[in-house]
């Protein structure tokens, strides 16, 4: 017999996965969309717990795919910059 205890328990159907967002959006999404909202021309974004190079390239890809060719995502020192530029 085995040492391992276990349960197997039959169901219809398997849960739907928990997501705090809704699909096609993307979690950096927040840090954008205030960045546009505010009247300030270049921003760093701290405290994300994310790497620098990490956090770069999600909000570059997100600005691509929005089209904001207006923002520009850059990094310093392992740092995210955000800078408005004219269009």
């Amino acid at each position: 017999m085995s040492d391992v205890h276990f349960t197997v328990t039959p169901v219809s159907e398997k849960p739907k996965r928990n997501s705090y967002r809704p699909k096609g959006s993307s979690k950096y999404a927040p840090i954008l969309d205030a960045f546009l909202e505010s009247e300030h021309k270049l921003v760093k974004v701290e405290n994300t717990g994310k790497e620098a190079i990490i956090l770069s390239a999600a909000l570059k890809r997100l600005c691509e795919k929005r089209g904001l060719s207006s923002v520009t995502v850059s990094t310093r020192n392992k740092e995210v910059y955000l800078e408005k530029t004219s269009e």
